[in-house]
C-alpha cells in the first residue's frame, strides 16, 4: 500500500525515545536484548509483598522539576522523558517547531489506579477522613494525564489525548499519530505508549487471583514466553514514544528514517475477557498484510506478542501458523522474556527494538527458551542467541490485549 502512496501520505519513523527495565535509550535496550540482559528483578509493593518486576531506572529530573514530579503521575514522568528522548534523536528544530501541529497519541493499558491506591493509603492513617484527600488526585487520574503532562512540559498546543487499548495500547498510539498526519490533523505526531503499572498492587493480585503471575527463583528467567514451565506474566513499567512525520516534511529537514510505515490493522475478538481468539488474530495480521500490498513471505521479523501465559502464548501460536504456515523463512522473537510485560508500553518497545534490524540484519532472541512447549513450536523461532538473518526489510510487530483487542503495525526499512 505505502508504496503507491504520495510522499504526504507516506509515514515516517524519524525519531524515538525509550525507557526499559534493561536500558534507557535505544542503544542501550538493543545492547540488552542481543547479550540476554533481563531488567526483572526482586520487587515488593505494600499489601501484596514480595514479587518480581521489570522496574525503570531513568533520571526523571532530565526534564522535570522536583514539584512537577511530585504533583503529577509516574507514567507522565515516563512518557515526558521519553518524548523529551524522541524530540532529540529526530534532530528536530524544537524551539522552532509550530507546536499547535504537534499531536501527542499515547497509548495506555490503564490509568488511574496508581494514584488512588497512593490516596487510599494515605487517607488510612487519618482514619479515612476525605480532607486529607489530595487536590492533585482528579488532574492525575483522568485519562488524558500522561498525554497531558507531555503538552504542558513541552507547551505543545496542538491535540492531545491517550489510547486506551488494553496491552495492544503501544501499537494503537502509533497507528493513531499514523492516521491523524494523513488526515492533516497534525504536521508532527508523537506516538507510542506509556506505563506505569508495578506501582499498583491490584495488578499484581488480580494477576495472582487468575494463576498468572510468574514467579521462579531466578528473577530473570521468571519471564519466559514459549517455554514449558512458564508459569505466568511479568509486570512491568516502561514507555515509547516515536517521533512520526510525512516522508515530505522528513524530507526537506534532512531528517534520517528508521523505517516507513507500510501497513497495520486493529480488530476484536468479541469472544472472551481474557482468552484470546487466534482466528480473529490471524485475521488482523492479515489485514495489516493485505494493506501494506504483502504477503507473509515478505516479512522477515515477527515480533510476537506471547506473554508466557500458558494459553495466550498458544492461541497467539495456532493464529501465526494459521498465517505463516510451516515452512516460512520468518524469523519470530519477542522481548518480554527480558522485561517482562510493560502493558501500555510493550507494543512500541518491542518495535523500537527490533528496528536497528534494518541495518544490522540481526534478530534478537528470546530468552529463557529452555524446553519449547510442544504447542509453540513456529518455523524459525530465535531462540536464546541472536540470529543473522541477513538483509531485513520488514517487521510486523504484534500486540494483544484483554476483551479481545488485537493491533498489528508493520514497518519496512526505508528506500527511498
Amino acid at each position: 500500500m505505502s508504496t503507491k502512496l504520495q510522499d504526504n501520505q507516506r509515514i515516517v519513523i524519524t525519531g524515538l525515545g525509550l525507557t526499559a527495565p534493561n536500558g534507557n535509550s535505544l542503544s542501550e535496550f538493543r545492547e540488552s536484548l542481543l547479550n540476554g540482559r533481563s531488567g526483572v528483578v526482586p520487587y515488593e509493593i505494600r499489601y501484596f509483598g514480595p514479587t518480581l518486576a521489570g522496574v525503570c531506572n531513568f533520571d526523571e529530573l532530565r526534564h522535570q522539576k522536583k514539584k512537577d514530579i511530585r504533583r503529577g503521575t509516574r507514567a507522565a514522568s515516563i512518557g515526558i522523558y521519553c518524548t523529551h528522548e524522541a524530540i532529540a534523536d529526530a534532530r528536530l528544530d524544537w524551539p522552532n517547531v509550530e507546536k499547535s501541529r504537534v499531536g501527542i497519541y499515547v497509548g495506555v493499558t490503564e490509568h488511574g489506579n496508581v494514584e488512588t491506591e497512593n490516596e487510599i493509603f494515605l487517607i488510612k492513617g487519618y482514619d479515612y477522613d476525605t480532607q486529607f484527600w489530595s487536590h492533585h488526585h482528579n488532574p492525575r487520574t483522568v485519562a488524558n494525564n500522561p498525554a497531558g503532562e507531555i503538552s504542558l512540559n513541552l507547551g505543545i498546543t496542538g491535540p492531545h489525548y491517550t489510547l486506551g487499548a488494553a496491552c495492544a495500547a503501544g501499537n494503537a498510539g502509533i497507528i493513531q499519530g499514523v492516521q491523524m498526519l494523513r488526515l492533516g490533523d497534525c504536521d508532527l505526531a508523537l506516538s507510542g505508549g506509556v506505563s506505569e503499572s508495578i506501582h499498583t498492587f491490584g495488578i499484581f493480585a488480580s494477576f495472582n487471583s487468575q494463576g498468572a503471575l510468574a514467579k521462579h527463583e531466578d528473577p530473570q528467567k521468571a519471564s519466559r514466553p514459549f517455554d514449558l514451565d512458564r508459569n505466568g506474566i511479568v509486570v512491568a513499567e516502561g514507555g515509547c514514544m516515536f517521533v512520526l512525520e510525512r516522508l515530505e516534511d522528513a524530507r526537506s529537514r534532512g531528517a534520517k528514517i528508521y523505517g516507513e510505515i507500510a501497513g497495520y490493522a486493529m480488530n476484536s475478538d468479541a469472544t472472551d475477557f481474557v482468552l484470546p481468539d487466534p482466528i480473529r488474530q490471524a485475521e488482523c495480521m492479515r489485514l495489516a498484510l493485505d494493506r501494506a500490498g504483502m504477503t507473509p513471505d515478505h516479512v522477515d521479523i515477527v515480533s510476537t506478542h506471547a506473554t508466557g501465559t500458558t494459553s495466550g502464548d498458544i492461541q497467539e501460536c495456532k493464529a501465526l501458523r494459521m498465517v505463516w504456515g510451516e515452512g516460512s523463512r520468518t524469523a519470530f522473537n519477542n522481548a518480554k522474556s527480558y522485561i517482562g510485560h510493560a502493558m501500555g508500553a510493550a507494543g512500541a518497545l518491542e518495535l523500537a527494538g527490533n528496528l536497528p534490524a534494518f541495518d544490522d540484519g540481526i534478530c534478537h532472541p528470546t530468552i529463557n527458551l529452555d524446553r519449547l512447549d510442544p504447542e509453540c513450536a513456529l518455523p524459525n523461532l530465535i531462540a536464546n542467541e541472536p540470529r543473522q538473518l541477513g538483509p531485513v526489510k520488514v517487521i510486523l510487530n504484534n500486540s494483544f490485549g484483554m476483551l479481545g483487542i488485537n493491533s498489528a503495525v508493520i514497518v519496512k526499512k526505508f528506500e527511498g
